[in-house]
């Protein structure tokens, strides 16, 4: 199968094209400028991303498209408008891309969305479901949700979702780098008493699902939640990475309502319910259709700590 990657340079670009080409597609990698790309993989040129990208020159000769290009979810966001940014990037270019690759020929296309499309937290300890009705909380998660469901009304398209929770690997940013540059610090964190659950999927594992949906008819039509095989509290997420960076982290016993209301003080609430409530998810269907995760979280933080020490 010939198989085209966008965002082929990025944080999961590079663990996704190196999982198609081991299992023997061919991959050309959709890339903005002149990057390096993993062995083997073709670069092809094409403009940002939006609804006025032209991607046939790109989509030629093309089986399937791995969609993973996207305005990221953005922690200090400097937009005025922010939904229009993230609709006309993430929807509307998501869109346009499915639609000039099912002219092209290429009806196969898995699109990378969020868990945030379900929400923002898994309450009473029932976990999301993929059939949940959507109840987006913010601009990211609104534009990935209704580009969802653009992309499912596109003739001539076999498409597959999956929604990711927080992805962790070599490379990672946002959160994660943050807390890897706490950790190192050693410095006392105020978060041993919260007791909640967070699932959390491994780049290698989630580049691994994505070359099982598209060498599987049965996930065509489908959308999928995705997880490492086990989910874990805030406080032991942080003794498990921090065991992999080397170093031990004192966790204070801070009631999270306290936590939650001092963070809230100072205009930080999303960042208080992250650390402190509970996200999981249920992957049930797709492993019932034969998928588990090959990486174990414990593997998948040491990666993640080596890259980041081999750079710091």
């Amino acid at each position: 199968m010939k198989i085209l990657v966008t965002g082929a340079s990025g944080f999961l670009g590079g663990p996704v094209c190196r999982a198609l080409t081991a299992a023997g597609h061919r991959v050309a990698g959709a890339v903005r400028r002149e990057v390096t790309l993993p062995a083997g993989i073709e670069p092809r040129r094409v403009g940002d991303l939006g609804p006025d990208t032209d991607w046939r020159p790109a989509l030629a000769g093309i089986d399937a498209v791995v969609h993973l290009a996207a305005r990221a979810h953005v922690m200090d966001e400097d937009e005025s408008d922010p939904l229009a940014v993230f609709r006309r990037v993430n929807r509307d270019g998501a869109l346009s891309l499915a639609s000039q690759a099912a002219e092209c020929g290429a009806r196969r296309l898995i699109f990378v969305s969020s868990i945030k499309v379900n929400g923002e937290a898994t309450p009473a300890g029932r976990p999301f479901r993929a059939d949940d009705p959507p109840a987006p909380k913010d601009p990211y998660g609104v534009a990935k949700a209704e580009a969802e469901a653009a992309l499912r009304a596109v003739a001539g398209l076999e498409p597959t979702i999956l929604r990711p929770p927080l992805v962790h690997g070599p490379g990672a940013k946002g959160n994660l780098l943050t807390l890897m540059k706490l950790l190192r610090r050693r410095l006392p964190l105020p978060l041993g008493a919260i007791d909640n659950r967070r699932s959390l999927v491994g780049a290698a594992n989630l580049a691994d699902a994505i070359r099982f949906c598209l060498e599987s008819p049965a996930t065509i039509g489908k959308t999928f939640l995705i997880r490492d095989g086990e989910d874990v509290s805030t406080p032991e997420l942080i003794r498990r990475l921090g065991a992999a960076l080397g170093v031990a982290t004192p966790l204070l016993p801070v009631p999270a309502a306290l936590l939650r209301l001092a963070l809230g003080l100072a205009g930080r609430r999303a960042a208080a319910e992250r650390l402190t409530g509970s996200l999981i998810v249920d992957d049930s269907p797709l492993r019932d259709l034969g998928w588990n995760p090959s990486v174990g979280l414990d593997d998948g933080l040491r990666a993640m700590a080596a890259d980041f020490l081999g750079k710091s």
